[in-house]
């Protein structure tokens, strides 16, 4: 009987210690976002941004592998400084956001590089599904934040088709590129 009241005592101690190892960390909405470059008329490169990102990391500290990350985009918040593109961006022609206003992100893997982490998952945008995969820096920090919260920071990049998607096929890509670079910057706060 002492032996089982030992072994229990034990399991008891290590299930807190392996719950605390996890934690749950969401965007700062003030300092997180999404940019993105695309050529235009084989020329130049148009950048812009998509702002008001949702989700969560779920941190692993123990094991980067079952960490997980799902996230949000406000595709109504694109902003490339040009309101009337702005307007064209939005409407039914390329991302139509009175249809799909926002677009997710899950992940579906997270291994450790020797750079960081590589984040594979599935990007919805438009109403399509695609896999992706994320190069990752970090995470940096974690440094005291407002509110007293810990703050964590990741750099990510990516490239798209925005064909693949379904957006703009109506423009060959000697007008607007068909790949689209992303940049996401994220500041989280540990919850």
């Amino acid at each position: 009987m002492k032996r089982l009241a030992m072994i229990l005592g034990i399991l008891a101690t290590a299930v807190p210690m392996a719950v605390a190892q996890t934690s749950t960390w969401v965007p700062d909405k003030a300092h997180s976002e999404v940019d993105f470059s695309i050529l235009h008329m084989s020329l130049s490169k148009v950048h812009g941004r998509f702002g008001n990102l949702g989700g969560q990391i779920v941190w692993d500290a123990a094991d980067v592998t079952k960490s997980t990350v799902t996230m949000t985009i406000d595709v109504t918040t694109i902003d490339t400084g040009v309101a009337p593109r702005d307007t064209d961006l939005k409407s039914a022609g390329l991302f139509d956001v009175a249809q799909f206003p926002t677009a997710t992100f899950t992940s579906t893997s997270v291994a450790k590089t020797a750079n960081g982490l590589t984040v594979n998952g599935n990007l919805t945008l438009h109403g399509v599904t695609k896999p992706v995969v994320l190069q990752v820096e970090g995470p940096t920090g974690p440094a005291a934040g407002m509110g007293g919260k810990m703050h964590a920071g990741f750099s990510a990049t990516t490239t798209i088709s925005r064909t693949a998607f379904g957006i703009g096929t109506k423009y060959p890509a000697a007008v607007l590129g068909d790949d689209v670079q992303l940049n996401i910057e994220l500041d989280v706060a540990k919850q």
